[in-house]
């Protein structure tokens, strides 16, 4: 069962002899958006209320059950332990696996909900509700039998599937809708297979969007507040159209129930996806080999930008497409191919969806100055900190070997420093002695490596870059920050607070 510390995914597996049923976290997450209700001070009449129901029925037709069933093998159990057992009057019945201790196979069926998106018979749902099956059925509401379907493709990583069914006439589908459409408040309507009752349907609003709960590398999810529950994972979320913007995948649930807390994968995220599932059977990502960071309000007014848009490169990993084509740490990714980046999802995202060996204009700002990187990019690879620092006295001037600035006391990285801070003798940048009344999270023995993309050698160095900000009438500058293995870009206020 795919499982989060605090998400659960919506699959639900029964031992077909089983007395007690072994749940396998399964979601429903579906979405609607209906008009927008009157705004008046008295409550609304049931007239002025939506109804969902001509919607609910033009739809469902097209929303099937999945049951992916795969043999399971329980461990031979030891002839001595059986022995054992049976001295002290244990029936055959009561060793693991039943008489004969195991090493037999039995049937497991995890259930789960999708769709059809062709009238040929391609049905979308969750990677997990079909992993590892040997046999995948598809139930629909208007037939009694089941309908054998193969797996088409399969990608781990954003956690979908699509199954093909041959039908004896065309199917009803369904459309995907614009997920970026879908605003906070929005109406969704869930229509799935919450614990084996197929064709259930519920309706809430859109929770929140973009969010990032560490499942199936994606970082980019609906939460809805629609009922969604074990069994629904697969199932798709509908706008006021009828069209499909998310496909439910996990809930958020200290009890295994829904408590209104749902994800669904957006449409926008899913529909390339499906595609090359559909013309490849796999999915191959471009691949640009950086690590990404949000522009700020600090950051953005660090580098002097009117808003806080874009994606900033924290890193450049050795020998990448991004260091072949010129991409340097500390670059604002501003815009792919024209489009404009709002943040670092939208660029990771942009990046993922062009095939493996084509070049993308990346819009860069570097330096204060918009320039054009071109990149050919690759595939996609599968999926100690230091507390104590250097002391010694410090200068309220901002110069010396140690000195203080912009609130931090800082110290000049030397000979005897890197060896008490087991760093290399290459090592550059400025240690943080204390960090003061800092907010940012700094900690004595962090190192200073650059600021404003400057790199920094002493303490002169960041009161420099302090200075020259104040003068140019910014509120903070960017620090890049090196903690052990780890670095992060930073915007330290010119003026410290208190």
């Amino acid at each position: 069962m795919t499982s989060l510390p605090t998400v659960r995914t919506a699959k639900k597996r029964f031992p077909r002899l089983a007395v007690t049923a072994l749940a396998i976290g399964l979601m429903t997450g579906t979405a609607l958006v209906a008009p927008p209700a009157a705004t008046t001070a008295h409550a609304a009449s049931p007239a002025s209320l939506p109804s969902f129901a001509d919607l609910v029925e033009k739809v469902t037709p097209a929303v099937v059950t999945i049951t992916a069933a795969h043999k399971v093998t329980t461990p031979q159990v030891p002839q001595e332990l059986q022995e054992m057992m049976r001295h002290f009057g244990l029936p055959d019945e009561a060793l693991p696996g039943g008489r004969g201790g195991g090493g037999r196979p039995r049937i497991e069926s995890a259930l789960g909900s999708g769709f059809v998106i062709d009238p040929s018979g391609y049905i979308v749902t969750n990677r997990h509700v079909i992993e590892g099956a040997d046999e995948v059925k598809v139930h629909f509401q208007d037939q009694t039998d089941d309908v054998p379907a193969k797996i088409v493709g399969q990608d781990e990583r954003s956690d979908l599937a699509l199954l093909k069914v041959e039908p004896k006439k065309p199917l009803q589908a369904l459309a995907f809708g614009d997920s970026d459409k879908m605003r906070p408040g929005d109406w969704v309507i869930a229509v799935g297979n919450p614990f084996g009752l197929g064709g259930t349907v519920t309706a809430g609003i859109v929770s929140a969007r973009g969010r990032d709960i560490d499942a199936a590398n994606l970082n980019d999810f609906l939460q809805i507040d629609a009922s969604i529950n074990k069994g629904n994972s697969g199932g798709p979320t509908f706008n006021a159209n009828g069209e499909v913007i998310g496909i439910n995948t996990a809930i958020f649930s200290p009890t295994g129930g829904s408590v209104g807390i749902g994800f669904a994968i957006p449409s926008n995220v899913a529909k390339p996806v499906i595609e090359k599932l559909k013309t490849t059977g796999h999915v191959q990502r471009g691949y640009l080999g950086v690590t990404l960071q949000a522009v700020t309000p600090e950051i953005a007014d660090s580098l002097g930008l009117k808003e806080p848009k874009g994606a900033i490169i924290n890193a450049v990993s050795p020998k990448s497409p991004a260091e072949k084509g010129g991409l340097k740490q500390g670059d604002v990714v501003q815009s792919i191919n024209g489009k404009s980046i709002d943040n670092q999802r939208d660029l990771a995202r942009n990046v993922a969806g062009i095939d493996p060996g084509k070049t993308v204009d990346l819009g860069v700002l570097r330096g204060g100055k918009a320039i054009t990187v071109s990149v050919k990019l690759g595939e996609a690879p599968n999926s100690g900190d230091k507390d104590n620092g250097p002391g010694g006295s410090t200068s309220p001037d901002g110069k010396g070997d140690n000195a203080s600035v912009a609130g931090l006391k800082l110290g000049k990285l030397d000979d005897r420093t890197r060896e008490r801070m087991g760093l290399d003798n290459d090592a550059q940048g400025v240690v943080i002695v204390d960090p003061g009344k800092d907010e940012l999270g700094l900690r004595p023995g962090d190192i200073i490596a650059s600021v404003n993309n400057e790199s920094v050698k002493a303490p002169a160095d960041v009161n420099s870059q302090v200075e020259k900000a104040k003068k140019d009438g910014r509120k903070s500058v960017l620090l890049l920050v090196r903690r052990g293995d780890q670095q992060m870009f930073l915007p330290l206020p010119v003026t410290p607070k208190g």
